[in-house]
């Protein structure tokens, strides 16, 4: 009598899940993508991380970031002070608000635990002003946004201003020298205009004492309540602004 091994199968997985087994939790929106790529609609799905399950919204295929799976962040609201420059929010491993992490582009500010825990080769930001939303990409490979912010040490970027500036769109001012841009971006001043993530501006052509910006998690002169958005004074190149923006923050 002959003998009969079966050891070739394969599981059909929930969305959350991979391997031969299902052995494997689902850590990132780019890996439910890579897995199921025919799907490109976005889909409420269960992270892994820290061992832990959190619910996020995956946004997958190109809505104005590019192609492939987004695993969002945080969402900050630039009228609230949640996320303003000086917060701890930017140096700890706390979230915030995680219900917002389920919600998409909306008005719920949240910070979830891919702050801290999600690699990744993109960033995908976006400002909400009205109904109007605009999208730019940094590529920039990284273990963390944590591990690009968390030290205020600052790290450069090379966008350049007007790729900062379709973030706001045709009301975009800011002042013409200086253009520092990256994470933890600050003058050598403290009180004037700062960003976890952005740029900021001089009227003279040093960055000594910046009145001028655009960006996440900002503070400072001239409107040190405005966290999110475009603030801008003292000969900017599009008059002074007061924007505060929803804003959007995603990783792939």
């Amino acid at each position: 009598m002959a003998n009969y091994k079966y050891d070739t199968f394969e599981c059909l997985c929930r969305n959350d899940f991979s391997g031969k087994s299902c052995e494997k939790g689902l850590e990132s929106c780019k890996k439910l993508y890579d897995t199921y790529n025919s799907s490109k609609v976005s889909q409420l799905v269960t992270l892994h991380i820290d061992s832990k399950q959190t619910a996020v919204l995956c946004h997958l295929g190109d809505f104005g970031c590019g192609d492939g799976g987004w695993t969002p962040v945080m969402k900050i609201d630039g009228n609230k002070n949640t996320f303003h420059y000086g917060s701890g929010y930017w140096s700890d491993k706390s979230e915030y608000n995680l219900p917002g992490g389920e919600t998409g582009f909306d008005a719920q500010e949240t910070k979830l635990p891919t702050y801290w825990n999600t690699s990744f080769t993109k960033i995908c930001l976006g400002m909400k002003i009205g109904q109007q939303i605009n999208f730019i990409v940094i590529n920039k490979q990284a273990n963390s946004l944590y591990s690009l912010i968390a030290d205020d040490q600052y790290r450069a970027t090379s966008l350049g201003r007007n790729t900062w500036k379709t973030l706001i769109g045709s009301q975009a001012s800011l002042q013409i020298n200086c253009n520092k841009e990256g994470f933890n971006a600050v003058g050598t001043s403290s009180s004037n205009s700062k960003a976890r993530i952005g740029i900021i501006n001089n009227q003279e052509n040093d960055c000594g004492s910046c009145d001028s910006r655009i960006g996440f998690g900002t503070g400072g002169f001239p409107d040190d309540s405005n966290t999110c958005g475009n603030a801008a004074a003292i000969s900017p190149d599009n008059g002074d602004k007061y924007i505060k923006a929803m804003g959007y923050i995603l990783v792939q």
